[in-house]
């Protein structure tokens, strides 16, 4: 059974679990660089688009850093 037959959804494909991942992994350890070197994308900014980073997100991961 299809994990999104589970979940009554047609809309989940192989990208969608790609993408959560590395959404996932960036928030959890905000290593771009890595996620791109995975992903094999040419540039940073393709990541960021790719898995959904906003600069909102980013400015808000900033905001207390010190240092």
């Amino acid at each position: 059974m299809k994990a999104g037959e589970v979940l009554g959804r047609d809309d989940i494909g192989t990208h969608t679990m790609r993408k959560k991942f590395g959404y996932a992994y960036y928030r959890r350890t905000k290593d771009l660089a890595f996620l791109q070197n995975i992903f094999n994308h040419s540039a940073p900014s393709i990541t960021k688009r790719y898995i959904g980073i906003t600069q909102e997100e980013i400015d808000e991961t900033l905001k207390n850093f010190v240092l």
